[in-house]
């Protein structure tokens, strides 16, 4: 026991150090995200319990429709814990710098294995857990429970989140002792996939077409079973609503709530000492084979050079150089190449979403419920867009990592770098973004005007959301990183995505009045009047200059912050 506390020790001062020095001008960033995350929560809390009045105002099938959102929610945020500590583990048991150290310890394996296993499930666990506290804080207001509820819910969450880290660790621990060393780019790969398959089965299993399908109302019992939850008597979700939902509705008592609380807490436990018992067998074998070197492929090779001369052969010879380094650098880390899946599957559910929406069955008319839905997409897939470029064109400049002396000392410019950087991401994801609208569009039926306003308006913010993310990455960049993927999480990935939300929702709100009025110039056969065309010049204007100023104000900011550490313009 002396010897878990000696290796949790580092963490829990590293958090108390943090903490004490956290005061005046440093003190804003943490007050900041702190307060963003409550109004988040307040207006998260807000929402959740708005659905379950209206729930309740639902006679006969109100307290079914809360109790099957409950186990979805319980659902949804397992799956999220068990791939998160699945990624997080391979990082904290496997891959982290201080690994080495800490087996050259004097301390046993199975200590070691449970101090590093724990980390992993703090890591990945408290954000998804304290995201929970809203939704189930609804809960309590709505049906105004007993304080055996709160008492039953926290401890009944920490034992959902050690089984979800269990699982994950353990599958980890497997993996990693199956395959050879150098293939671990395969492990990392296989991982991926996993997620992206459970990803799109829980997507399926959720069948949130259902919600929005008239049909599946013609009477209370067709309703009923079609609101069935993916449940199973085997999911510890299921034991955790069965617990929960007797102190939230008096009298909905089985008897079977202790038993349910024994399977749950015995699982988790259970878990524990398999995988400390697990690890006493595999883990030093895994650890041993993750130091080999990877063996290297003579045909990838191949195909990156080749990747790598097409490329960069639009750029001169100093950004060339700069270009190529980013793209081996990007696929022989495997924890961002194997991103691209998840960017893959992100697609690839949000074109599904379009696919399903029974939009034939809706009471409003086809052509306006097609072309508003296309208006609103043109947002929100730009918001996605901005979502991919917070994890690949926000962090571009930190990926230059402590190497960054080097390009300091060089004759090329400070400017010349940063518009490098800039168009190198541009074309990937302008393909990516006029993907997004041109599919969605066409699964919507839209017409041709608005498949035009929506492409090109799509075309024009892809600049402006490329050049927020390289110069907000210049402002806030983080060069003593470990992990890339940190990068994204901080405070500069925050501001980012706000202003990005700023920028696209100022974009939308200038174009949704000319859009009306020729949408409707086109419904109704009328003519637009000399104002109307007026404003709708200065709107489709004020867009223009927006854009204009999205892609210049930055690019100026992150160079000036990048000059003012030192370096040349």
């Amino acid at each position: 026991m002396g010897h878990l506390i000696l290796l949790l020790r580092p963490g829990l001062l590293g958090f108390k150090n943090r903490l004490s020095r956290t005061h005046g001008a440093g003190l804003k960033k943490p007050v900041f995200m702190g307060g963003l995350g409550l109004v988040f929560g307040l207006i998260l809390f807000v929402l959740s319990s708005r659905v379950l009045v209206y729930f309740q105002s639902v006679e006969m099938i109100g307290d079914l429709l809360a109790k099957e959102l409950l186990s979805m929610v319980f659902l949804t945020f397992f799956s999220l814990l068990i791939f998160s500590n699945i990624i997080t583990s391979l990082s904290t048991l496997y891959l982290s710098k201080d690994l080495e150290f800490c087996h050259s310890a004097p301390v046993p394996v199975e200590t070691l294995f449970a101090a590093r296993a724990f980390s992993s499930f703090l890591n990945s666990s408290w954000m998804a857990l304290i995201f929970a506290i809203p939704i189930l804080g609804a809960y309590g207001y709505v049906y105004a429970p007993g304080v055996g509820f709160y008492i039953s819910l926290i401890h009944l969450i920490i034992a959902m989140g050690l089984i979800a880290s269990g699982l994950g660790v353990l599958l980890t621990m497997t993996l990693v002792h199956v395959f050879p060393a150098q293939r671990t780019r395969d492990i990392i790969l296989l991982l991926s996939l996993l997620m992206v398959v459970g990803l799109y089965l829980l997507f399926r299993f959720l069948r949130p077409e259902r919600l929005v399908d008239p049909e599946m109302a013609l009477s209370v019992m067709q309703y009923v079973s079609a609101l069935k939850a993916p449940d199973s008597p085997y999911l510890p979700t299921h034991w955790i609503t069965e617990i929960l939902w007797t102190h939230l509705i008096m009298g909905s008592e089985t008897g079977s709530e202790g038993f349910y609380l024994l399977l749950t807490w015995s699982t988790a436990l259970t878990l524990v000492f398999v995988n400390i018992w697990t690890a006493s067998f595999i883990y030093l074998d895994g650890f041993s084979k993750a130091q080999e070197a990877k063996k290297r492929l003579m045909g990838g090779k191949r195909i990156l050079d080749l990747m790598i001369r097409l490329v960069t052969k639009p750029f001169k010879p100093d950004l060339a150089v700069v270009m190529a380094k980013d793209i081996r650098v990007f696929f022989r880390d495997n924890t961002q190449w194997s991103q691209l899946l998840l960017l893959f599957a992100l697609v690839v559910v949000y074109v599904y979403n379009f696919k399903v929406l029974p939009l034939e069955k809706s009471p409003l008319p086809l052509d306006f419920l097609q072309n508003g839905l296309a208006f609103l997409n043109m947002g929100l897939a730009v918001f996605v867009l901005a979502a991919v470029g917070v994890r690949f064109v926000f962090t571009a400049v930190s990926a230059e990592g402590t190497a960054f002396w080097i390009l300091r000392s060089s004759p090329m410019q400070l400017g010349r770098y940063l518009w490098g950087k800039y168009f190198f991401f541009l074309v990937p994801m302008l393909f990516l973004g006029m993907i997004l609208i041109v599919v969605t569009n066409n699964f919507l039926q839209v017409s041709r005007f608005m498949m035009a306003l929506s492409s090109a308006t799509m075309f024009f913010m892809v600049f402006g959301i490329v050049s927020l993310g390289i110069g907000f990455g210049a402002m806030y960049p983080r060069f003593d990183h470990e992990n890339i993927g940190q990068v994204a999480t901080g405070f500069g990935g925050l501001l980012y995505m706000m202003v990005s939300a700023l920028f696209i929702g100022a974009v939308v709100v200038l174009e949704a009045g000319p859009v009306y009025l020729l949408f409707m110039s086109q419904m109704k056969g009328r003519v637009i009047s000399a104002m109307e065309q007026v404003y709708m010049v200065v709107s489709f204007a004020g867009v223009l200059a927006l854009t204009a100023a999205a892609i210049w104000k930055p690019m100026g900011m992150g160079l000036k912050a990048l000059a003012g550490s030192g370096t040349r313009k």
